[in-house]
C-alpha cells in the first residue's frame, strides 16, 4: 500500500480497479487548512488524462503490473507482434497500447510489455535506441553556429532535430524520453 506521501511522477497505483500513471505531481501546503496533493493521473487501460487531488491521509494500492521482455517482430496494419524471448509466446498490442513508442520502434528492438492482471496494456522501451538516418539536408561548410539544427528523417520516419555534421545513412542514438538526439554512433 502507499500514502499520499509516497506519491511521485511516474507512480503506478490501482484506483477502483484500473491501474493509472501519476504524469504530474504537486504537493500543496496552503495557509490554512490541511496540505494535499494535486496529481494529473492517466488510466493505463484507457489512456484519459485527469486532474485528482488527494488528501495527506489516503492510502492506494499498488497496481498489480507485470513486464515481461519481448522482442517486436512484425506489424500487420494496426497490431504489432512482440515475441516473449524466453517461452516464444507472441501477444499482439493496436497502435493505441503502443502510443508514442512507435517513433522509436523497428523490427527486432528488445523492449518491456507491460500487462494488468494478465492483459497488454503497453510498452516501455530501453532510454536510448539506435536508428539510422534516411534522409536530411546536406552539411553546407561553415554552416557551425552554436546551436545550430537540422531536421532529420530517422528510419522509423519519426522526424528529430540533429547537428548540421549529422549525415544521411548515419547511425545515432536517441533518448525514446525526450525524443532527441544524443550523439552519432560509430559503426
Amino acid at each position: 500500500m502507499y500514502e499520499s506521501s509516497d506519491l511521485r511522477k511516474g507512480l503506478k497505483i490501482e484506483i477502483n480497479g484500473e491501474p493509472y500513471i501519476i504524469v504530474q505531481f504537486n504537493f500543496v501546503k496552503p495557509g490554512k487548512g490541511k496540505a494535499f496533493y494535486k496529481c494529473k493521473l492517466k488510466n493505463m487501460l484507457s489512456g484519459v488524462i485527469f486532474d485528482q487531488t488527494f488528501r495527506s491521509s489516503e492510502k492506494f494500492k499498488e497496481a498489480n503490473l507485470e513486464e515481461q521482455e519481448m522482442e517486436y517482430l512484425y506489424s500487420d496494419g494496426n497490431n504489432y507482434c512482440f515475441m516473449n524471448t524466453s517461452t516464444y509466446d507472441q501477444e499482439f498490442l493496436s497502435e493505441d497500447q503502443v502510443g508514442e513508442s512507435l517513433k522509436f520502434l523497428k523490427e527486432n528492438t528488445i523492449c518491456n510489455v507491460l500487462f494488468f492482471d494478465g492483459r497488454t496494456i503497453g510498452i516501455s522501451l530501453p532510454n536510448f535506441v539506435n536508428l539510422r538516418i534516411v534522409e536530411t539536408d546536406p552539411w553546407v561548410k561553415g554552416n557551425t553556429a552554436a546551436g545550430s539544427t537540422k531536421p532529420a528523417t530517422l528510419e522509423t520516419d519519426y522526424v528529430i532535430q540533429v547537428p548540421p555534421f549529422v549525415e544521411k545513412g548515419e547511425l545515432v542514438k536517441i533518448d525514446t524520453r525526450t525524443g532527441e538526439y544524443v550523439e552519432r554512433v560509430k559503426e
